[in-house]
């Protein structure tokens, strides 16, 4: 029973300082250079950057730091992805950077709170993964819509909408189908290899 306990804690604590930097630190990387891989993947294809924009590639390591290292790593990681990927690669274009900005930084901050909740010993620890990735993609996305809205109604961007968060929901969905089959399977092999 001591053992299970401290098997617990330990896996809810948050690593060491210079874990959370360098997860985060390799997260960035990722983060940019996996868009860029779909992207000449699409072009190869004959598809162009929607490949890009379905498939959600930024997403995944900004999530699955958040829930790996922590809400410090998952929060820095998603505010600087997008910036780090406009300066080297132009993309996302300018204006979508600050929106793009606070939702990932929404969803690495979400990801990694959620990471220290328990979950029942009776819910199979890849289900408990899914469902604290799902509930950090739908703080994500609430914020993203709550900054879009201000954009619109308070600043008087009439370039967005608000509709703009629910069409990009559906062009994503096989993205998330994608984070909901590959974050839970790592982070549960990730738990394996630490007890």
């Amino acid at each position: 029973m001591q053992s299970q306990s401290t098997s617990t804690a330990r896996a809810y604590a948050l690593p060491s300082v210079k874990f959370q930097t360098a997860a985060a630190l390799l997260a960035v990387v990722a983060a940019v250079a996996l868009p860029q891989v779909f992207h000449v993947a699409g072009a190869a294809m004959g598809l162009g950057t929607i490949i890009g924009q379905t498939l959600l590639p930024m997403h995944l390591p900004v999530l699955l730091v958040g829930l790996l290292a922590g809400p410090y790593a998952g929060l820095a990681t998603g505010a600087l992805a997008p910036i780090a990927s406009f300066a080297l690669t132009g993309m996302p274009m300018a204006p979508m950077v600050p929106f793009m900005v606070i939702e990932l930084a929404s969803y690495g901050l979400f990801a990694g709170l959620l990471r220290g909740v328990r979950v029942p010993d009776a819910v199979p620890s890849p289900l408990g993964w899914l469902a604290k990735l799902v509930a950090a993609q739908v703080g994500g996305r609430l914020v993203d819509a709550l900054a879009i809205a201000v954009a619109v109604y308070v600043l008087g961007n009439a370039q967005m909408s608000v509709a703009s968060v629910w069409t990009a929901v559906g062009t994503g969905l096989p993205g998330l189908v994608l984070q909901w089959v590959l974050i839970p399977v790592v982070m549960f092999a990730v738990e394996r290899h630490r007890d």
